[in-house]
């Protein structure tokens, strides 16, 4: 594996677990601030744009979440429910619900009168739309990746932190992984999920894949209305712009980021940290003010992290075209997190035998016609 966050870790630990000898190598030390996957919580739903094969994995992935925390003995999922809710001029959820509900999802769809009745920290106009989800939540993503970071260790995996990949070289029946620091290792399989530092491979492999530096806030809140187990997690998806949010849990304030916009970024640049840019907090407080004034308090944290976008914002999970052994699984887009679980059991599946039963099709790299 050559990165090891929430993907690399997961599939390191599925591997391991089916007695294949791994090796995982990544340039920090996991769990860390360098990638996608800190500032604590992550929402996991599963009623999903993209139709039934997103759906599928989502359910297939809060399975797998669920006996790794009985393995692991730790909190890792919380279930909050989770509200979609949309402007008609944004989003239609009928074809979701349709999904949804021909896989059997428990999921409500609710009118702006019936939103603010249960939950009357939003504030959203009278044509705005909800799919609420009981059964979804969030995830502590910190302590998810240790998780696997354990389980990947007890079946026997190797990490080896703190050291940067700086060429890859297929060879005959297998690919050499030159490092910085450790020298060169050999495989049979090589396994690339660099996350937003996939340019670092560079022009060893190269993917239509777009670092993004994007910001999450904590807000202070009026009132025990915006607490886990009365409020819900969220996605909002507004003429201005999408945005995600949590509930206040233990007094941490109501936390929220927006999905779209946010700067390129590429590795060796500066990452400025939050509050470097007015709209960093500005922009999160407008969307507050307007549909949860609430929780539109003072700033109590605020942290920067990593988006790793395709062109269509779908995942990349195939085989690269330019080595026969060596498999990718990135440009999740800031949607991925929740998969991680499923995603590290299909890069198994793949790194095993080539094959999965998950489907997949849509995060085939031939999508991107590279070659013409």
């Amino acid at each position: 594996m050559v990165g090891a966050g929430s993907m690399g870790m997961s599939a390191g630990a599925h591997l391991a677990r089916r007695g294949i000898r791994t090796l995982l190598i990544d340039a920090f030390d996991p769990p860390h601030k360098e990638g996608s996957h800190h500032g604590d919580t992550r929402l996991i739903r599963h009623a999903y744009h993209g139709g039934p094969s997103y759906i599928a994995l989502a359910i297939r992935a809060h399975e797998l979440w669920n006996e790794l925390e009985e393995e692991s003995g730790d909190t890792l999922l919380v279930t909050s429910g989770v509200i979609n809710l949309s402007s008609p001029q944004v989003i239609s959820y009928r074809e979701r619900l349709e999904d949804s509900l021909r896989l059997g999802l428990r999921i409500e769809h609710l009118d702006a009168v019936e939103i603010h009745k249960r939950w009357p920290g939003f504030t959203v106009p009278e044509d705005y739309m909800g799919l609420y989800e009981p059964d979804a939540g969030y995830l502590l993503s910190e302590r998810c990746v240790s998780a696997y970071r354990m389980a990947a260790g007890e079946a026997g995996a190797e990490l080896l932190a703190n050291t940067r990949v700086v060429r890859l070289e297929e060879r005959g029946e297998g690919v050499s992984v030159h490092t910085d620091k450790m020298g060169i290792f050999h495989a049979a399989k090589v396994i690339l999920s660099a996350g937003a530092w996939f340019q670092t491979l560079e022009p060893y492999v190269t993917l239509p894949i777009t670092p993004v530096r994007k910001t999450v806030g904590w807000f202070g809140t009026a009132g025990a209305q915006f607490d886990v187990g009365r409020f819900p997690g969220f996605t909002l998806n507004t003429p201005e712009g999408g945005y995600y949010g949590f509930p206040n849990i233990a007094g941490a304030g109501l936390k929220i980021g927006r999905h779209d916009g946010g700067k390129v970024w590429s590795p060796g640049e500066p990452y400025l940290p939050f509050g470097s840019d007015p709209e960093d907090e500005g922009d999160l407080r407008k969307a507050l003010e307007a549909y949860i004034p609430g929780a539109a308090g003072a700033l109590k944290r605020g942290v920067v992290c990593k988006y790793e976008r395709t062109p269509d914002e779908d995942f990349i999970i195939d085989r690269y075209d330019g080595y026969s052994h060596v498999w990718i699984a990135g440009g999740f887009s800031g949607h991925g997190f929740k998969f991680s679980s499923v995603v590290g059991e299909i890069l198994a599946d793949l790194a095993e035998t080539g094959t999965t039963r998950h489907d997949i099709g849509l995060f085939s790299l031939s999508r991107f016609n590279l070659n013409k």
